[in-house]
């Protein structure tokens, strides 16, 4: 029972966790007060301002730089980890969005392809070099001051 209690209250689990759910939520709030229309998806669906990947990485980078010291392997380990997860959401898989939206226009027109498909490939997948940036500075503050 203790090591269940030591999880929950492991601000290493739990601010990231908070924060991924605070910024989900302003995402889906941002949506329906835009578009007038809820869209739940936004609750689980990566994209969009701002990165909850990048505040997440960074705010534990920044608990542990703030524990353990900026020196300690497991900030080095922390900082190069949230380096990766960032590059990866605003390069690799902002591509593979581009990739899908141009797909789904060629499936879409008609005379291009008789290709038969089930369903739209997901183009919100990646984030933009500033939402990157948002993100990691909201997941610094909140690895500083929760």
């Amino acid at each position: 029972m203790e090591q269940i209690k030591d999880f929950f209250t492991n601000k290493y689990i739990y601010i990231p966790i908070i924060l991924w759910i605070v910024i989900q939520s302003f995402k889906v709030l941002y949506d329906l007060v835009k578009y007038k229309k809820f869209n739940f998806r936004r609750i689980m669906g990566a994209g969009g301002m701002p990165s909850s990947h990048s505040a997440i990485v960074m705010s534990l980078t920044t608990l542990v730089g703030k524990d353990l010291g900026v020196s300690s392997p497991e900030f080095a380990i922390a900082l190069i980890f949230s380096c990766v997860v960032m590059y990866d959401a605003a390069g690799v898989r902002r591509a593979a969005g581009k990739q899908a939206r141009i797909l789904n226009k060629i499936i879409e027109t008609p005379g291009m392809t008789n290709v038969q498909v089930q369903e739209k490939l997901v183009e919100f997948l990646g984030h933009t070099p500033i939402e990157v940036f948002v993100g990691a500075i909201i997941g610094i503050l909140a690895g500083m001051f929760l």
